[in-house]
């Protein structure tokens, strides 16, 4: 038999770890406060559906990775991903590849690509700083890239759950991380000054 979840040691046991998750997801402390709040309550309506398959941090993070994708489809009206790459097709091709030089159709642009650091190899990199540029970066990100690029490498989640959750197919749910990272490495050769 199953043991019942204590929700009483939830905040303690999960609550700030919930939270930076949120926090840098959302990047707004507030709401990632009230979803939080919101998760804690699903959970202890939904405590019966629990079945113990996982454990209870990998649980609440499962429901508050939906409270945040529920909030961003709430928050404005979204095209269908698959839309929103056929009508983003042109613009970003243009920006990345060369599709009008003869003989050269398809090559990444050179101008496209971040400029060489000079750092030797055993040069260190200030890690928080590259994180503040992630984030802002991974922020300024289109809603339909951002979602998925967090859920694949922040959360951890697998491809087949994340095309489920957008309803979209395997190829457009590759083509959307190969943007996210072409348009991150983009924002962060020009924001990050070495």
């Amino acid at each position: 038999m199953k043991k019942a979840p204590d929700t009483r040691k939830w905040v303690e046991n999960y609550g700030d770890y919930l939270f930076s998750l949120a926090r840098y997801k959302l990047n707004d402390a507030e709401l990632a406060r009230d979803l939080i709040q919101e998760t804690f309550l699903a959970a202890i309506k939904g405590i019966k559906s629990f079945r113990g398959d996982s454990s209870e941090k990998t649980w609440l993070v499962r429901i508050l990775n939906n409270k945040i994708i529920d909030h961003f489809r709430a928050g404005k009206k979204e095209i269908p991903l698959s839309e929103y790459l056929d009508n983003t097709e042109n613009s970003f091709s243009d920006h990345f590849f060369d599709l009008h030089t003869p003989g050269e159709s398809g090559h990444h642009k050179i101008a496209a690509f971040p400029p060489i650091s000079g750092l030797d190899s055993d040069a260190g990199i200030n890690q928080s700083e590259l994180k503040k540029v992630l984030d802002g970066c991974i922020g300024k990100l289109p809603t339909h890239l951002s979602q998925v690029f967090l859920l694949k490498y922040i959360s951890g989640e697998n491809a087949d759950f994340i095309c489920k959750k957008f309803n979209i197919t395997s190829f457009n749910y590759w083509v959307i991380l190969h943007r996210a990272k072409l348009l991150l490495r983009t924002c962060i050769a020009k924001t990050w000054s070495l």
